[in-house]
């Protein structure tokens, strides 16, 4: 491979003026977009020596043929034009989301005679006021069924709405007393607008003042023995409550913001975009990304934020906006933002209080739903059915692995050593079939995956037990060759894999190791590694298997010093099970039970002076 591009510009031809650039291919098809403010300065990192490139780069820059260049007037115009041509050209390497589907929204038809309150995922319906988006549908109809006790407006269809006014006769929503009916004139026109008015206004974060409405009619109500309609404002409150309940007031009453909770790996992201208005949570947008080159932290928020307000309306953009990350172009973004809402906009990072609160809310979220994502696509029959195929092609082996096994090494500052391995059949997790290995005395990690090997290549050789040996089933189901051995690591991993395979004399096991940084799959033998698209089903496989063995090996760590700590404590004579939970609990720790005195021991209740005495000299001994 050469180590210069044909296409690079040549010295002193690229401006130093901010602008957009754009890779195409040898067909000119756009490949990558990006903005800078200092053209020469970014597009010198992308013809680097082709070696010290990332590797995502190196495949983007050495696919293209062509590299162009727009200049602008100023860093705001450079955020505009990529924005215009992400949209337009959608470029292969550029960031891509998986929101696809629309959201429902909760929608009122102001410009309606009658406006009614609808379920809708449409956002163009002409003078409706809409509020969401909810993260189902049942979402929102749980909202209007509890709003609809308290403001009883119109949820009928229009050819509904026509017909009982034609006849004079109530819909059914009218006939039930789930709407004030002005379609047979039992209320006005008028007074239906002002209940819609107020149906507005409260989800609009105006709930207080309703609250203090009803309690007080509630109570005149009462005071009058008028006990029914004291009753009926009871039912509405509860109605209130229930429909705050579903979105607690989390900032200032007054406090209108969006804030975008992520969580990302090396191939994906996924993101929440919590919508505050009044305080309160009133919609919650959930988004999948692919990463195809390496891009995270300030600069994805970047392309999230262009993402989610580049084609919104003015008064979809909040006063405030709270990300986990200021982005590097902050300032441009926010002039940016100021010129499509027209007023002023900021951007800023939760430090503390409520809003470092919910940002951990939304980013937990978003971890729970980053995982979702990559489970679900590792268990789709396809998905699992293509990642195979690939793996066969991108290993070179003569089958699909339907057998996998996945090693992976845990230590604490190089003591307790174990191992974990993982089974997945077809593509799934097969836990019954998990394993986990403690290593007494090892040298490092590569020595200790040598070992591990050997162990369990071991049980190939052995000979099938009866069939009717019901002890034999275990042991045979762990005699089950693989078709690909994997191992957490690069090359170092990998060549004491084969080194393991070589002397227990199973060569005909594929071998292959996936290092965490790049997520770059190694093969023996190689001085390069494999690299597997990022929006494969293969590497999302791959590493979902090194994840998985991962956990389980973590899991299994902390179970093992739990398990040496009881049995240390339990031979203290008079510390039962019971005070040996006690204390574990209290401490938190081991290191801080070691570290306690005995008269901080004393001060956990049922442990005695001579008992915390022996609890701290027992521990205390080398």
């Amino acid at each position: 491979m050469a180590e210069e591009l044909s296409y690079k510009p040549k010295q002193g031809e690229i401006p130093t003026e901010p602008g957009v650039y754009r890779f195409r291919d040898a067909q000119g098809r756009i490949l990558y977009v990006g903005k800078a403010k200092n053209l020469r300065a970014r597009l010198s990192n992308y013809f680097a020596p082709l070696r010290t490139l990332h590797e995502r780069t190196r495949r983007m820059v050495t696919t293209a043929a062509s590299v162009e260049w727009t200049t602008v007037g100023s860093d705001v115009e450079a955020l505009q034009l990529e924005f215009m041509w992400i949209q337009e050209f959608k470029p292969q390497f550029n960031v891509r989301y998986k929101d696809d589907k629309s959201y429902p929204y909760l929608a009122v038809t102001l410009a309606d005679e009658a406006p009614r309150v609808i379920v809708t995922r449409n956002h163009k319906i002409p003078g409706a006021r809409y509020f969401g988006p909810y993260p189902k549908v049942w979402a929102v109809h749980d909202t209007i069924d509890l709003m609809i006790k308290v403001f009883p407006i119109r949820t009928c269809s229009d050819a509904s709405y026509k017909k009982a006014m034609a006849t004079g006769r109530p819909c059914f929503p009218g006939q039930i007393g789930r709407c004030g009916g002005p379609c047979s004139m039992t209320v006005s026109i008028a007074e239906h607008r002002q209940m819609v008015d107020d149906f507005v206004a409260f989800l609009s974060g105006g709930d207080e003042r309703f609250r203090v409405q009803l309690t007080g009619r509630m109570r005149a109500a009462a005071a009058a023995m008028d006990y029914e309609a004291a009753a009926g404002y009871r039912d509405k409150l509860a109605a209130i409550d229930a429909v705050l309940s579903k979105s607690a007031l989390v900032l200032a009453a007054d406090m209108n913001a969006d804030l975008f909770g992520i969580a990302e790996d090396e191939l994906s992201a996924a993101v929440q975009h919590f919508i505050v208005r009044g305080g309160r949570v009133r919609g919650v947008r959930a988004t999948t990304i692919d990463k195809e080159l390496e891009i995270g932290g300030g600069e994805l928020i970047d392309q999230v934020l262009q993402r989610v307000y580049g084609g919104a309306a003015p008064s979809d953009i909040p006063r405030q906006i709270i990300v986990p990350q200021l982005p590097e172009d902050a300032e441009e973004l926010q002039l940016w933002l100021r010129e499509r809402r027209g007023r002023k906009v900021d951007i800023s990072v939760a430090r503390r209080g409520r809003k470092a609160e919910l940002m951990k809310t939304a980013t937990r979220n978003a971890q729970q739903a980053l995982m979702l994502h990559k489970t679900r696509r590792t268990s789709d029959y396809v998905a699992r059915t293509q990642a195979l195929t690939d793996l066969q092609e991108a290993l070179g082996m003569t089958e699909a692995p339907l057998r996998i096994e996945c090693y992976d090494i845990s230590h604490l500052g190089g003591t307790n050593v174990v191992a974990s391995m993982v089974v997945f059949e077809d593509g799934l997790p097969r836990k019954d079939q998990y394993r986990s290995f403690h290593i007494p005395e090892t040298t490092d990690d590569t020595d200790s995956m040598h070992q591990v090997l050997m162990r369990r290549l071991a049980y190939l050789d052995q000979p099938d037990p009866p069939d009717d040996a019901e002890a034999g089933t275990r042991k045979r189901r762990f005699a089950y060759p693989p078709q690909l051995l994997l191992v957490d690591g690069g090359q170092p991993q990998v060549a004491a894999a084969a080194a393991a395979l070589a002397e227990s004399g199973h060569r005909e096991i594929a071998l292959a190791g996936i290092a965490k940084r790049l997520e770059e799959v190694w093969l023996p033998g190689q001085d390069f590694p494999v690299i597997l698209p990022r929006t494969s089903e293969a590497l999302y496989l791959l590493q979902r298997l090194r994840d998985e063995a991962h956990r389980f090996a973590i899991t299994h760590q902390r179970t093992r010093r739990r398990r040496d700590i009881t049995t240390v404590l339990s031979e203290v004579p008079g510390l039962g099970q019971a005070r040996i939970k006690a204390l574990l609990r209290h401490f938190g720790s081991v290191a801080r039970l070691r570290q306690a005195t005995p008269e901080e021991i004393t001060a956990l209740p049922g442990i005695g002076p001579k008992l915390a005495a022996a609890v701290h000299q027992h521990l205390a001994r080398p």
